[in-house]
């Protein structure tokens, strides 16, 4: 029972920080080292993974008009504009796909610490207060996600390779961050980061799957579960409560709080760990 309610606190903390711009791995390996659940070292690499798909499935379900590529109106009608938008897509997740299939092992045993992460969080809570500052008096090109240029979704998918490289960055941050840069209107940045997520996680939990092997003990896939379902229904939440607040605000508070939790990370593992 104690494992199940931390994996609730763990999905509840996924929820929130895997949409807001404030990266969920970091959170969670972060979390892992007050709320530690007892679970082999294999186990966690793949939950802290594997959980992220009870998100990505607040996205369908909150999307599914958006996403779905046939009409629902007429049978056998393809909306055309819908399945350009999943090959940009696709053209954007080329990047990451590759890298973390050729290197995902090094990348994980190399930057996967409080270090990186400290510092991740520091440098785009910085950068997101720098470009929500220049960008003040700019009026973006691209205010839907039918605007978006397939050179666009495929540098967008170079700023989401940061994230996979460095854990602190946010996939949802560095994503919105390049599609603001790149001249994307906010909420249409946003949009296409939560499309691109589905894909993308989709694809990063079967590898960890995969590499973990399929079988569970009762009290594992109770906690995976749990986790997931947990994840699920906080996201419903944050993502509505995110479309909402990006329309009167910028991303500046989130950067404040990068900064203030970068050096709270680094002040606890350098002097009271």
């Amino acid at each position: 029972m104690t494992e199940l309610l931390k994996a609730i606190f763990f999905g509840i903390i996924e929820g929130i920080t895997e949409w807001l711009p404030i990266s969920s791995t970091g959170h969670l390996i972060l979390l892992n080292e007050f709320i530690h659940l007892d679970v082999s070292e294999d186990f966690f690499s793949m939950f802290e993974v594997v959980i992220q798909l009870g998100a990505i499935f607040a996205v369908v379900v909150l999307f599914f008009k958006e996403i779905w590529p046939f009409s629902m109106q007429e049978r056998y009608c393809i909306k055309q504009e819908t399945f350009l938008m999943w090959f940009k897509i696709a053209l954007a997740c080329v990047p990451a796909a590759v890298v973390e299939l050729a290197f995902g092992d090094v990348i994980e045993e190399m930057f996967y610490n409080y270090m990186v992460i400290a510092m991740a969080l520091i440098f785009f809570g910085i950068a997101f207060i720098l470009i929500e500052n220049r960008n003040q008096r700019k009026r973006p090109r691209m205010n839907a996600i039918a605007d978006i240029t397939w050179n666009t979704a495929f540098w967008i998918g170079m700023f989401q390779l940061i994230a996979a490289v460095f854990p602190g960055t946010s996939r949802s941050g560095a994503t919105i961050l390049g599609g603001i840069l790149l001249g994307v209107a906010r909420g249409t940045a946003a949009e296409f980061t939560f499309f691109l997520a589905i894909p993308v996680m989709f694809g990063a939990s079967l590898m960890k799957l995969l590499k973990f092997g399929f079988v569970f003990s009762s009290a594992e896939f109770m906690i995976l579960l749990v986790g997931m379902i947990t994840a699920f229904l906080v996201s419903i939440v944050v993502i509505r409560f995110l479309m909402g607040y990006i329309k009167k605000h910028d991303f500046k508070i989130f950067g404040w709080y990068r900064i203030v939790l970068g050096v709270l990370v680094l002040g606890y593992f350098t002097f009271l760990r």
